[in-house]
């Protein structure tokens, strides 16, 4: 019995540059940084070392019926609304309730419900804490209200692997369509976590950039004057279905997501490995899961979040697999104008990732001032032409707990 072959045919995305998948795109292209600084009380109340971040350009609130809304933590919220786009934008399937599943991910879940939810207690006393706080907060809260919303029975899966976490939700939903378990796989992630605990938090382990009278320019993936990642917000989703179902109903395909790869460091908890061994594998597996070879590549959708050690990190993993041909490939950092949307970067990069293998263009990525010599990708402040011929390209996300995720997509 042959393998089913997986298809993307729907996507959507509410990001720090577009409040639809389209505009994400287009502004992308365009080099928009979404960057911006915090206009929050709280920043000021706790003094936060930083106080800029890429929040969600269009409020979920702002697209939701009150009622949805209310009951919703923010990145359900943001899960919802690109689910709906990507599901409209599907076709809206027709297909069985318990034929239809959902893997959707986070990074940390309702953290805005659930520290809202313990200063109501300090505050006012447990009668006044919402029924709703715990459903609101769990991290499988996006999936579960993604399966009740559109009615999917086969299963609501929730990966939770720090920034790995979309990424390897993408991975899982295509081998759960290979193993019959479902038709269609509504999949992605969702991260709604700029709050001042997480930014005092990654500041403090001098993970985030202080540029704060600069925002716009301090995510600077692969420059040599790089200092930190920059939080980010939002959510992607891709419908996922296999190729059969797919031209049986006449849907219109973007890509086919021909393999993924998920791996462990088992080196530290918040640091990768140096040696990239984890990240190599990963890529690896994503490729022989293709039918692949490293020589087929010609797009990487890279990680780089803008750390001065995780960039050459990723480095030398790619080029384990690569070898001399890395300093070939068209990468992109995409995180110089999204920021780091955490649990949701890895759905919204493998969202930019198929379209670059649309539009046969990779990506710029912006902020580059002087490359570092130990990062010597071939990147771009510019959109990158990627040819004509066959395109294979991979999305990487790797996240603390040494967690490494690779998605592979081939244009059709």
């Amino acid at each position: 019995m042959s393998t089913p072959r997986i298809v993307v045919t729907g996507i959507g995305a509410t990001s720090p540059i577009g409040g639809t998948a389209p505009e994400s795109w287009s502004e992308l292209l365009a080099g928009t940084s979404g960057a911006r600084s915090l206009e929050h009380d709280w920043v000021e109340e706790y003094q936060l070392p930083v106080t800029f971040a890429a929040e969600a350009k269009v409020r979920p609130e702002s697209v939701l019926p009150r009622p949805t809304a209310k009951r919703l933590d923010p990145a359900s919220q943001l899960a919802l609304v690109a689910a709906m786009e990507a599901w409209e934008d599907a076709g809206a399937p027709e297909v069985e309730s318990e034929r239809l599943g959902v893997d959707f991910a986070t990074g940390i879940g309702g953290v805005w419900t659930l520290l809202d939810a313990w200063d109501t207690l300090r505050e006012k006393g447990p009668r006044r804490v919402m029924p709703m706080t715990v459903p609101m907060l769990m991290p499988n809260a996006a999936a579960g209200n993604l399966s009740l919303h559109f009615g999917a029975r086969a299963f609501a899966r929730t990966v939770a692997s720090a920034c790995a976490s979309s990424t390897e939700s993408i991975v899982n939903a295509v081998e759960h369509l290979r193993a019959g378990l479902a038709d269609v796989v509504i999949a992605g992630g969702t991260e709604s976590a700029i709050h001042p605990i997480t930014v005092a938090s990654f500041a403090s382990m001098q993970a985030l950039s202080r540029r704060n009278d600069d925002p716009s320019t301090a995510s600077r993936p692969c420059s040599v004057d790089r200092d930190g990642f920059v939080m980010g917000e939002g959510a992607a989703c891709l419908i996922l279905e296999t190729e059969e179902h797919a031209r049986a109903r006449g849907a219109k395909i973007y890509a086919a997501v021909v393999g993924g790869g998920v791996t462990a460091d088992s080196y530290h908890i918040t640091a990768n490995d140096p040696e990239g061994h984890g990240a190599a594998r990963a890529v690896r597996m994503a490729l022989e899961m293709a039918g692949a070879s490293p020589d087929d590549v010609t797009h990487i959708n890279a990680h780089a979040t803008s750390t001065p050690v995780g960039d050459p990190n990723e480095y030398q993993a790619l080029k384990a697999v690569f070898g001399s041909r890395i300093d070939e490939i068209p990468v992109s950092a995409t995180k110089a104008s999204t920021g780091h949307l955490l649990g949701g970067t890895g759905a919204l990069e493998a969202l930019f990732t198929i379209l670059a293998l649309r539009d046969r263009q990779a990506p710029p990525t912006i902020n580059i001032t002087t490359q570092d010599p130990d990062v010597p990708f071939r990147i771009s402040g510019s959109p990158v032409a990627l040819g004509t011929g066959d395109q294979l390209a991979i999305s990487n996300s790797f996240g603390f707990g040494g967690h490494n995720a690779v998605a592979a997509f081939t244009a059709v």
